[in-house]
């Protein structure tokens, strides 16, 4: 198991906070990461700290927080799947340091958050994450909760990677060959635990695309399953780069025949 995959796999959702603030020297690495975090669309993502008390922020699905991280993104094309690919590389960073986060797009007063983080007229603010130090014990709402979703399973391989076509099977030597990057796809964190990201193989590309449910698009959060998308394809592209390739990522739609309901979002290609 490559380094990332263990943090992708080893990351959890955090609901229950042990209390403590985020420590001075924490906050000030999570300061200087967020001025750095990009995405391959060039889309801006930007993004705020805010302390909970201060500004008067809770989630009545989340205890013991003290600090919030809330990301904007303006009214653009592929917004949401540059916002899902900016937001989990924090998410990340943040594990990295022992920081617990969990993706918050409706449990919460979004009027307090928005006003908090300054959004723009031009700006959506999907999600936001809580910021802190995991809790040694899990509170019944977040075991609920997780157990409600099934959290902690995933859609088999063969139901989100595709060989050539839609539906056909992945052949076997591509999934040897990817298999760890098929894993750090299968968890990546989703809505409700969705998984709407499907992955069709080409001989010299990877076609990502959105199997939507519309019931998790609005107008102040976008499109959330976009967002996931972007997450998935964070995951895949930065288990490239951990291998030392070079992948790239564009928004040029091969044409592949897809069913109702299923949008291209972006293709990986290794230089």
């Amino acid at each position: 198991m490559t380094a990332l995959l263990e943090t992708i796999r080893g990351r959890k959702s955090v609901r229950s906070f042990d209390g403590r603030p985020v420590s001075a020297e924490d906050r000030a690495m999570l300061e200087a990461y967020i001025a750095t975090v990009g995405n391959p669309f060039g889309v801006p993502v930007r993004f705020v700290l805010l302390d909970a008390k201060e500004h008067g922020l809770s989630s009545p699905v989340i205890t013991g927080e003290s600090l919030y991280a809330a990301g904007m993104v303006g009214k653009v094309p592929n917004a949401e799947a540059a916002y899902g690919f900016a937001f989990e590389k924090l998410v990340l960073y943040a594990w990295s340091l022992g920081i617990g986060t969990t993706w918050i797009g409706g449990t919460m007063k979004r009027e307090l958050f928005e006003r908090a983080a300054g959004l723009g007229e031009d700006e959506l603010m999907p999600c936001v994450t809580p910021l802190g130090y995991p809790a040694k014990k899990r509170s019944i709402r977040e075991t609920l909760m997780r157990k409600g979703v099934g959290a902690d399973t995933r859609l088999p391989a063969e139901k989100l990677f595709f060989g050539g076509a839609w539906g056909d099977p992945l052949p076997a030597e591509e999934r040897a060959k990817d298999a760890d990057l098929i894993e750090m796809v299968r968890w990546a964190p989703s809505a409700v635990n969705k998984q709407p990201w499907r992955i069709i193989v080409t001989e010299d590309a990877r076609h990502f695309y959105e199997r939507r449910d519309m019931r998790y698009t609005g107008e102040r959060t976008g499109d959330l399953q976009k967002i996931d998308v972007g997450i998935a394809l964070c995951h895949f592209v930065l288990g490239l780069e951990e291998r030392g390739e070079k992948p790239e990522v564009t928004v040029d739609d091969p044409g592949l025949a897809v069913p109702e309901g299923a949008e291209y979002i972006a293709t990986v290609r290794i230089r």
